[in-house]
């Protein structure tokens, strides 16, 4: 995807952006009723109830407005209950939700829709003719609006709750890992060592890495007849001294300007491009739950659960040819330890005095060690990190035994 393609994709996302699309439509539709009032037959137009639509339009003014408030006050309600009780991170994705969205954005278009309708019928704009198109246009926006009522009665019984938003952040992280040009990799951490000659591109912003665009490197690389190797990856923190990428090749300032352009850098991570964002928001939840003024180790389970979903896709997923980056352009691979630690060392810090949540840590990453077989040593050296934590924490010698006894039926002393 490149640069243009996200930012039309963000802008789409924005709230104002299907509100300003239905508003929009409602205003052409009440005026297109001026317009080609001459195409219906006074006859017909003589017969059709259309004299109503005053009354019909004043009713859906009136109501539109405070369902439309209404509407407005239910999602920034989530959003706060949201950022005081689950973890502020995961705030976007409801604010990005597109049934929320198309709910105020038809509530929104439906009222100004009232509103010129009346206008344009007090200045006498519409005729018999007119009358009838707009009377139609009123029944249609009558039938959308009671579609949208009935999905977001449904939809806001759950919006916003703690299993709905772990499902959000599931979903992200889940398209994020799908997304991968490569597979994790395994093993401790190496670093790819930067020859003395290279030239290296760093940026002149502070910020967090939200995309890199490709087929610009791409495109830079085929000038350069060379190869790009980025180092840093969505989701990294920038400043000058952060090293982007390198090449071996010669590059002058206009060709820095290009390399740099094609990383977005942004104030706060995002979900689209960075699936180790998604599994940090989920161990965050996971550790508000296990605080103890909420004491809910079921979501801290459930988080356990989404998240090894999440890895096991990424474990499983094959990159598609267009997905994966070109040959003059290296993008180093998610780090499979940097994963574990960011889903499983924050939930079994918090919740290694839990016995039923220690248990499930361990399973969880004995069905990652089968899922990929060559890393079960970096799944392994977590479980051992896990079952330390859980010996200190727990204070019963029958919990202790138990959890012991867990481990060593999926990683056998040697």
């Amino acid at each position: 995807m490149n640069r243009w393609q996200w930012a039309f994709r963000l802008l789409t996302r924005r709230m104002w952006f299907r509100a300003a699309l239905f508003c929009v439509f409602a205003i052409l539709l009440a005026l297109a009723s001026a317009l080609l009032g001459h195409l219906i037959p006074y006859q017909f137009a003589s017969k059709v109830g259309a004299q109503s639509v005053d009354n019909i339009l004043n009713v859906l003014a009136t109501s539109m407005l405070a369902v439309t408030t209404f509407s407005l006050t239910a999602m920034v309600s989530a959003y706060s209950g949201a950022t005081s009780n689950i973890t502020p991170r995961a705030v976007q994705l409801l604010v990005d939700d597109s049934t929320a969205q198309n709910a105020l954005a038809t509530f929104l278009g439906s009222f100004l829709f009232a509103i010129v309708g009346i206008i344009a019928l007090s200045t006498g704009l519409y005729g018999e003719s007119g009358r009838v198109i707009l009377f139609g246009g009123t029944i249609l926006i009558i039938a959308i609006i009671v579609v949208t009522f009935l999905r977001w009665i449904e939809h806001i019984t759950r919006f916003g709750r703690v299993n709905d938003t772990i499902h959000r952040v599931e979903s992200a992280a889940m398209k994020a890992a799908l997304a991968m040009g490569t597979s994790p990799r395994f093993g401790p951490r190496q670093r790819r060592e930067v020859p003395d000659d290279a030239s290296r591109i760093h940026h002149d912003c502070i910020g967090r890495i939200t995309h890199i665009d490709i087929p610009a490197l791409h495109e830079v690389a085929q000038d350069l007849d060379g190869e790009i190797v980025l180092s840093a990856l969505p989701g990294t923190m920038v400043d000058p001294s952060r090293m982007l990428a390198w090449t071996k090749a010669r590059i002058d300032d206009e060709l820095v300007k290009r390399l740099r352009s094609a990383f977005t850098i942004a104030h706060d991570r995002a979900f689209d491009n960075d699936p180790r964002f998604g599994l940090v928001v989920l161990s965050e939840i996971a550790s508000r739950a296990l605080s103890p003024a909420v004491n809910d180790p079921g979501t801290a389970i459930s988080v356990i659960e989404a998240g090894t979903r999440v890895l096991t896709a990424m474990l499983t997923h094959e990159p598609d040819e267009d997905e994966a980056p070109t040959e003059d352009v290296v993008v180093p691979a998610f780090a499979f330890p940097d994963l574990l630690e960011d889903l499983y060392r924050p939930i079994a810090r918090d919740g290694a005095g839990l016995l039923e949540v220690s248990i499930r840590l361990q399973k969880s990453l004995a069905a990652l060690a089968t899922t990929a077989p060559q890393g079960a040593s970096d799944c392994a050296a977590m479980a051992r990190n896990a079952l330390d934590r859980a010996l200190k924490a727990m204070s019963n010698e029958t919990d202790r035994e138990t959890i012991t006894q867990i481990h060593l039926r999926y990683w056998p002393a040697p």
